[in-house]
């Protein structure tokens, strides 16, 4: 590549043809699907993914990302060995969220490389920043599964710390599925096209107070309508009979590609809500029993979800009490943005 294109940055490692540039476009998208793939697998995510796939994700679910500025990549000699990818959320009027993903093959991590796009990345989320307003509260953040110890490390000696933690759960059969009944004035019935706007509003209002959550947009729904995993055949909804209102929901999956490429029969239990009236009635439980009993008429042998450890509902133990295991921890850490603020201060 000619240097013009290189990016010059300082404390860079000395190893022998290492450089550093932009994304490049289409170009880069099968490098990228290489590099994610080994990586992940490295840190026992279970995924594989093509270039094709990258390009629709670049194309189609990117938000407040610019890959030509937001993004640097690490090469040694013409070969991509990692990158980096930034992009940030409004999670309220009063906290802003700077968020990266960073990506090293095995072969090329504890060289110094990961610690070179990580400063360069928070330099470039605080020029961003510097345009929003300056009143509210600015945290980088950062997921990292409980296999990924190097990266906790790197974090924690750059002054992250840990703000949430989340589990992978998994119930390992769909055999011996309770049948629980639905509270009284409650019934579940297929879901119709002209009811998915009531249920995204349901959704979105009964997950206000999950952390983590932000203001739902018209550009969301419409995102969320197009989505490969947007599968109303499968989702369980309680209305209420007397109000017409949906009260409680598990909007169901089966990620497809991901079976296949895994040889399993997995389904997702997710979404699962329920509005503030009827809590604590064991609408969630008869919910997600249902979802399970679809998900085993669909095929499948096993579901999973990822719980919030802290969820104010207890979701933990409720999982817990339909089958479900804990099989990996997650950690989502942060570091303000300028010293002085705690991470998950709002």
């Amino acid at each position: 590549m000619p240097d013009e294109q290189l990016i010059r940055l300082e404390n860079a490692p000395e190893i022998p043809g290492l450089s550093f540039r932009p994304f490049r476009g289409q170009g880069d998208y099968g490098c990228i699907a290489d590099v994610l793939t080994i990586s992940q697998r490295a840190d026992h995510y279970e995924r594989s993914v093509s270039a094709e796939y990258i390009a629709k994700v670049f194309a189609t679910s990117l938000t407040n990302c610019d890959p030509a500025t937001d993004m640097l990549m690490a090469e040694v000699g013409d070969k991509l060995v990692g990158y980096i990818r930034g992009w940030w959320e409004a999670e309220s009027p009063s906290l802003y969220l700077y968020k990266h993903l960073a990506v090293l093959l095995p072969a090329w991590r504890r060289q110094g490389i990961g610690h070179v796009l990580l400063n360069w990345m928070e330099g470039r989320l605080k020029n961003i920043a510097a345009a929003h307003p300056p009143e509210a509260s600015k945290f980088f953040q950062v997921s990292v599964s409980q296999f990924q110890e190097n990266t906790a490390i790197l974090l924690e000696r750059a002054g992250y710390q840990p703000a949430r933690y989340f589990f992978e759960m998994v119930r390992p059969s769909l055999e011996d599925i309770p049948d629980l009944p639905l509270p009284d004035g409650l019934e579940v019935r297929p879901v119709t096209p002209d009811q998915y706007r009531a249920i995204w509003d349901s959704a979105n209002g009964s997950g206000q107070e999950e952390w983590g959550s932000s203001e739902p947009t018209e550009a969301a729904y419409q995102e969320w309508l197009k989505d490969d995993l947007f599968q109303p055949s499968l989702w369980q909804i309680a209305w209420d009979t007397r109000t017409g209102n949906p009260v409680g929901h598990v909007l169901t999956y089966i990620h497809h590609e991901e079976n296949r490429q895994f040889d399993r029969k997995r389904g997702y239990t997710e979404g699962v809500g329920v509005s503030r009236e009827w809590r604590r009635r064991g609408l969630a439980r008869a919910l997600i029993c249902r979802s399970l009993q679809a998900q085993k008429v669909a095929g499948m042998t096993e579901s999973a979800l990822v719980a919030d450890s802290e969820s104010t509902s207890g979701v933990t133990r409720l999982y817990e009490s339909c089958g479900f295991q804990i099989i990996k921890r997650d950690t989502v850490y942060r570091k303000p943005l300028y010293p002085g603020s705690k991470p998950g201060q709002v």
